[in-house]
């Protein structure tokens, strides 16, 4: 089969490396792709938000599937576009896509079919948001309402930092159109974890439990980033609290969907966190995760693209998700700077990467000239360790260190070992 995938980052490199994982014999074409990922399919110069070209290439090339792993053209209605010319599309639609593409919209859906997520209220207007800011005593967190690369929330140690960030958001507008609205909402106290649910309209299945790290520093300092690393399966989650995930919030946004008159067809990621008071959603998104899907996709046996095609066809019936009992362990290595600016052109050594035993090299920010790989882009590698234990793959994960670099290579030193309590 000829397939499409969209996308230029870890998440869609882990992607294709499963499709030919499972069967080397697929045709893959990608858009825009990256160094890495032009080693393994076809890369294409057409960006994720140019449908249009997007669409003609997939008639031209006789695209029997394309998986989108960006969260902006499927809030853009790539998907609508696409079944509407008759095209095979794996994603939810543009409607659907509104759980990720609009905070405002996630948090008064969650309100309103009871699921548990943190007190909120909604602010258009910068004088409104500063009279209740200025009353409000830390910790709390600032959201904006829009993509924003998940670089647009905010958690709160001092109410004039709060007031600041609202007047760049709503005043200055620093993330554009994605800042207009924003959310202020209560802190939640406990640990995050992220489940990515496999919908198919009506029925779903589960991936393995897993755990990102957003801030850019050790020990959750910094600012946040799309995700420094990931892990799984995390252990935080006990057969009693999935279960109550289950009841509480999966089914829940299942029948909110269908009253809604939404379809939901694709992966939709349920950032939780985990309080004393049992499980909350911290906020959907429509997609992928970037870096989880990194740490699952080596753990996943089940076949990648007949699980997709089904659910995209509202077929998932008695279709298994099966997954090894091993663990993964992803770190990525990022340019100094990031996620702020950062230079890009600096050439990676010890590429391309020889598949070790228990050791994998994804890439991201990656581009290839001759027969060299260079920087290009922020989160540049995902440094992908196995283990029969969380402390094996998160040791060899870090073992890659020792062969992979780039001048001023910059990766946070412990992803991973917040699960290590769970292993005891």
């Amino acid at each position: 089969m000829n397939i499409l995938v969209i996308g230029g980052g870890g998440r869609e490199y882990s992607i294709i490396w499963k499709l030919l994982k499972d069967n080397n014999k697929h045709k893959i074409f990608a858009a825009p792709g990256n160094g890495g990922i032009c080693d393994m399919a076809d890369c294409v110069n057409i960006g994720v938000n140019e449908i249009d070209k997007l669409m003609e290439f997939a008639k031209e090339k006789e695209i029997g599937f394309t998986i989108v792993g960006p969260e902006v053209p499927l809030s853009n209605g790539i998907v609508d576009i696409f079944n509407e010319n008759g095209l095979k599309i794996f994603g939810p639609n543009k409607k659907a896509a509104q759980i990720e593409s609009s905070k405002v919209f996630a948090k008064d859906f969650m309100n309103k079919y009871g699921i548990p997520t943190a007190d909120y209220i909604k602010f258009n207007g910068f004088e409104t948001a500063n009279k209740y800011i200025s009353h409000l005593s830390p910790p709390f967190v600032v959201k904006a309402d829009g993509l924003s690369a998940g670089k647009g929330s905010f958690v709160i140690k001092y109410t004039e930092d709060a007031i600041e960030i609202a007047k760049d958001l709503l005043l200055k507008k620093t993330l554009g159109d994605a800042g207009a609205k924003i959310i202020v909402e209560s802190f939640l106290e406990g640990e995050e974890a992220s489940l990515l649910v496999l919908l198919d309209g009506s029925d779903y299945r589960l991936f393995l439990p897993s755990q990102d790290h957003k801030q850019v520093f050790d020990g959750d300092k910094g600012l946040n980033t799309g995700g420094m690393g990931a892990y799984s399966p995390y252990k935080g989650i006990n057969d009693d609290t999935l279960e109550k995930i289950k009841v509480d919030i999966i089914n829940k946004t299942i029948d909110g969907f269908k009253k809604e008159g939404i379809e939901y067809r694709g992966i939709l990621y349920v950032g939780l966190m985990l309080t004393e008071n049992g499980p909350y959603v911290v906020e959907y998104n429509a997609r992928f995760g970037d870096p989880e899907t990194q740490a699952l996709m080596p753990l996943l046996e089940s076949d990648l693209l007949d699980l997709l095609i089904s659910a995209s066809e509202g077929e998932l019936g008695e279709r298994a998700i099966e997954f090894s009992d091993r663990y993964a362990c992803c770190v990525v290595f990022a340019s100094e700077g990031y996620p702020k600016q950062y230079e890009k052109g600096k050439e990676i050594k010890g590429l391309p990467y020889r598949d070790k035993k228990d050791k994998l090299v994804f890439h991201a920010g990656t581009k290839k000239d001759g027969d060299k790989y260079y920087t290009n882009g922020g989160r540049v590698l995902n440094a992908i360790g196995l283990g029969d234990s969380l402390e094996e793959a998160i040791e060899n994960a870090y073992k890659i260190t020792d062969d992979v670099f780039f001048e001023n290579m910059h990766y946070r030193t412990d992803i991973g070992r917040k699960g290590l309590k769970y292993e005891k």
